[in-house]
């Protein structure tokens, strides 16, 4: 089922209240589509001014920070200051609601803005990190606390080697923890979300596909068509800032519905 969204806050199938009236464990992925809407660029429409002979390509690999490190710090502390002038959208809000509606809950995401736990969602399994972390491009630890305001890019107060931000690079694995978590629970899910997300990034597009195979209802939130929508059991056409309220006030109606009976 294919539903298209119009000027009007969208009427959620009953299928999918149903659904998540019934479910134990429910999984919500979301990509760059639900910050997009927070005023988020996605990945590929971050360059401007500057930044705008560059591609993502020649800055986001762990060959172009060999190249010129301070160059890539650069576009990174550009890109950060542009999710800091960012809020968490309904949409965001709206998963925080869901997760106190059902039993066991779980956000998977491959954002590395935060907004996720600025809006409230807690124990967020990032699958690309967090662009607000930094780790050490020798040791790849996490480091939280170095000195500012001499080299660029900064150094580890450890080993001296350089620091990076702590997000995925183009020719790197996903984080082996978080995909691992995010797959388990895609398998034991009973309804799984994908949101704003194009679903052709792999690994983590997968997930969807993972969990369909193993017998959870999967319905999609995206503007756009995608590999995902003839697949799903429900595809969703419009914003999630307004189908995810839109969800979980169904929700809590049918909740309050069947305590009442």
């Amino acid at each position: 089922m294919v539903m298209d969204d119009d000027a009007r806050a969208p009427e959620i199938p009953s299928e999918v209240i149903d659904a998540l009236r019934r479910a134990e464990r429910v999984v919500a992925f979301t990509g760059a589509g639900i910050s997009q809407e927070s005023g988020v660029p996605t990945f590929r429409d971050a360059q401007s001014g500057l930044w705008a002979r560059f591609s993502p390509e020649e800055l986001a690999t762990p060959e172009a920070f060999r190249r010129n490190p301070k160059l890539v710090w650069e576009w990174y502390a550009y890109r950060r200051g542009l999710v800091a002038q960012a809020e968490p959208n309904p949409g965001h809000r709206a998963l925080v609601d869901l997760a106190r509606c059902v039993p066991e809950f779980a956000l998977v995401t491959q954002n590395v803005d935060g907004l996720h736990q600025r809006a409230g969602s807690r124990d967020v399994i990032e699958l690309h990190g967090n662009i607000t972390a930094t780790k050490c491009f020798e040791e790849g630890v996490i480091v939280e606390d170095y000195a500012e305001g001499g080299a660029v890019p900064p150094r580890c107060p450890r080993c001296g080697g350089l620091l990076r931000p702590g997000v995925v690079w183009f020719h790197e694995a996903l984080p082996a923890e978080a995909l691992e978590r995010a797959l388990d629970r895609a398998r034991r899910a009973d309804v799984f979300l994908s949101i704003g997300t194009s679903t052709v990034v792999y690994p983590a597009a997968e997930l969807p596909f993972v969990a369909r195979e193993h017998g959870a209802f999967v319905v999609e939130v995206n503007p756009q068509r995608t590999p995902l929508t003839a697949k799903a059991h429900c595809s969703l056409r419009g914003p999630s800032g307004s189908i995810l309220p839109a969800i979980v006030r169904g929700l809590e109606r049918a909740l309050a519905e069947s305590r009442g009976s």
